[in-house]
């Protein structure tokens, strides 16, 4: 694992064992009957990959997010409490409920908004980008999206657009080597994701996600280039742990192919790095790891607790302040059998 003097390894192995409890206390979740809807797509593999770009980032940049996103929303400083309330559907969480696991926004961290689209969430940042150009703005905002999106034509305008207006713009590639079922290298004959993007005039470059420091080193010189009107392209190698979605027994991978994949896991990678270079002992991450999965339990239990969202509650953020809410099947039709 490379290796810096001023680089927060401790504060990154920190992020990622929130995110990595955090994700297992999703699976729970869902195991329990609690969440809403019936897909979720877990990030454990990934956890490097939103720690250390997220760590890149100042208060003012904003971001949006892929299906798979509650990992970078958590890295971003999100309180678990809120996000596990909202992937159960409850009042309390980030979007009243609405939004789910796939679907969560908060503009007062920067969140532009997750999207279950593939490539969906792209080209908002385009636009984030191009305001903050014109407004004046010190901001970045950075696309994360998965390898899938790499075969999807809104990625090229975006890179396009980004770089002809040299917009304050950053877009991050979490290859975690599967669209769904699909190998990276069964879609695309070209895997090396940052030629293409430099071949459209991107700052590009590659990072192992088996290392968060290299992620974070990375991000950070990207980071300021885009800052600096260069916008930038970072592809991060990773293995997705579970199946894509949290019914996906991963019937297209090999035992072989698990087991080693699962070798590449970067919260143990830091872990082991943080105790090599004499940071911290055993001791000491044990009990962070201990607080943290108290943490961790809370949210669930919060969410577990939380309220429902009223029935009507329905329409709520939906239609324009002041514009009168749309009635009530049953009201309407109590009110015309009552000739009203």
């Amino acid at each position: 694992m490379t290796q810096r003097a001023n680089l927060p390894l401790f504060d990154l192995y920190r992020t990622m064992r929130r995110i990595r409890s955090f994700e297992e206390r999703v699976a729970e979740l869902y195991v329990r009957g609690l969440s809403a809807g019936s897909m979720l797509h877990l990030s454990i593999g990934e956890e490097a990959a939103a720690a250390g770009v997220c760590a890149a980032l100042r208060p003012a940049d904003s971001f949006t997010t892929h299906h798979r996103g509650h990992g970078i929303f958590l890295a971003r400083g999100a309180d678990p409490g809120r996000m596990m309330a909202e992937i159960a559907g409850k009042a309390e969480g980030y979007c009243a409920g609405k939004g789910g696991s796939m679907h969560i926004a908060d503009m007062a961290l920067g969140h532009l908004g997750a999207n279950a689209i593939v490539g969906g969430g792209i080209p908002h940042v385009v636009g984030a980008g191009l305001s903050y150009k014109h407004l004046g703005k010190d901001a970045v905002s950075v696309a994360f999206f998965g390898d899938g999106a790499m075969q999807q034509g809104i990625l090229y305008e975006s890179m396009n657009m980004a770089a002809l207006w040299a917009l304050p713009v950053l877009f991050v590639c979490v290859n975690n080597q599967y669209g769904m079922g699909t190998r990276v290298d069964r879609a695309t004959r070209v895997t090396d994701f940052a030629a293409r993007a430099a071949a459209l005039g991107l700052v590009a470059e590659a990072a192992d996600g088996e290392d968060v420091t290299a992620v974070f080193t990375a991000a950070e010189k990207l980071v300021a280039e885009a800052r600096g009107g260069h916008p930038g392209f970072l592809a991060i190698s990773c293995f997705r742990f579970f199946g894509h979605g949290r019914m996906d027994k991963s019937p297209y991978r090999s035992a072989e192919e698990e087991e080693a994949g699962r070798k590449r896991d970067p919260v143990l990678h830091a872990r082991a790095a943080l105790a090599a270079h004499g940071e911290s002992d055993a001791a000491t991450l044990d009990a962070l790891d201990l607080a943290i999965a108290r943490e961790m339990d809370a949210a669930i239990d919060f969410a577990a607790g939380a309220a429902p969202p009223a029935h009507d509650a329905l329409f709520r953020d939906v239609f324009a302040p002041g514009e009168p809410a749309p009635e009530p099947l049953r009201a309407r039709l109590d009110r015309i059998l009552a000739g009203a």
